[in-house]
């Protein structure tokens, strides 16, 4: 962490749950006044959920969509800029990348205070399932080490560990993240229930969902962020329902006690204090990293052990 961190080590967050609002304009707008709105409260990070600008169209194979992928800096970082710039807050985007001709990639954009681009993050594990069709639009972010992969961005105010969506399920993702110094676990989202979901399913879904990530907070002794989409949003191909985003967005400390948690069907931009330093006195009295056996975990190499 560099200077400026290690004197402030209290942080304002604020995250920005949104509905798809039917155009990029109107969403990019919507999120322009919500950044305008935690700048207000002297937020100085903004964390915004996976694929804010357009719908989530990873619901069907359709090539069309592809028009939608942009460069790294291209319009979404510039608008972006613009406000990081204005307010002097750290904001993490997400965008639909496009590398190359037929390359593409599902990619976090952390940018600075000064409208400069922090660095990114190329999600790393890729779902396919019904209504989850990634695959076909993303190839998973590159691997190597000390450049690229589980990397923290390091930033005025800290080094953030994004990551996005999927790999919030993958507990050797956090772990990673962690052992390279970041300082708070942050995963912009977009996850929902099947509509045809019965109400006992949804509940046990949605409680996976938020002891996962709270255990990484727990096994890692940082804070944890998690921005995710709300709203239905219908499935193009009209074979089903759609997808009816869960919301619940979080913001955990390095026990994994909620400090602030957004409800599973309206928009909401909240914002809450995390002490950074409180994660030191909780390493020293719950000393996971000390204790771990590194000799022993070789086997995590396999894919599995029979």
């Amino acid at each position: 962490m560099n200077q400026q961190s290690e004197t402030n080590k209290s942080l304002n967050v604020g995250l920005i749950q949104q509905k798809h609002l039917g155009s990029r304009a109107h969403n990019l707008d919507y999120t322009a006044e919500q950044i305008k709105h935690l700048a207000k409260q002297d937020c100085n990070l903004v964390i915004l959920q996976e694929l804010h600008g357009s719908a989530y169209f990873c619901q069907t194979e359709n090539t069309d969509n592809f028009d939608q992928a942009e460069a790294i800096e291209g319009p979404t970082f510039n608008y972006l800029s613009a406000l990081a710039k204005q307010y002097k807050i750290v904001i993490v985007g997400s965008i639909f990348e496009k590398r190359a001709p037929g390359l593409h990639h599902n990619t976090a954009i952390v940018i600075e205070r000064d409208g400069s681009l922090a660095g990114y993050y190329r999600k790393m594990h890729i779902p396919d399932d019904p209504g989850y069709y990634e695959k076909f639009y993303f190839t998973p972010g590159d691997y190597q080490e000390n450049t690229q992969g589980y990397i923290p961005i390091s930033t005025s105010i800290g080094k953030l560990g994004v990551m996005v969506c999927w790999d919030q399920w993958f507990p050797e993702a956090a772990r990673l993240m962690t052992l390279a110094g970041a300082d708070i676990l942050i995963y912009p989202t977009a996850i929902g229930w099947d509509t045809n979901d019965s109400a006992s399913e949804q509940k046990m879904q949605l409680e996976a969902w938020i002891t996962i990530q709270r255990s990484h907070a727990i096994a890692n002794g940082i804070p944890l962020i998690s921005c995710n989409r709300t709203g239905i949003e219908a499935d193009p191909s009209g074979q089903s329902q759609g997808i009816h985003f869960w919301g619940n967005s979080f913001i955990s400390g390095p026990q994994g006690e909620i400090l602030l948690q957004a409800n599973a069907n309206e928009a909401a931009t909240i914002n809450t204090t995390i002490n950074l330093s409180h994660s030191e006195k909780v390493r020293q009295n719950w000393p996971f990293l000390r204790d771990r056996r590194i000799d022993s975990y070789q086997q995590l190499f396999q894919r599995f052990l029979k």
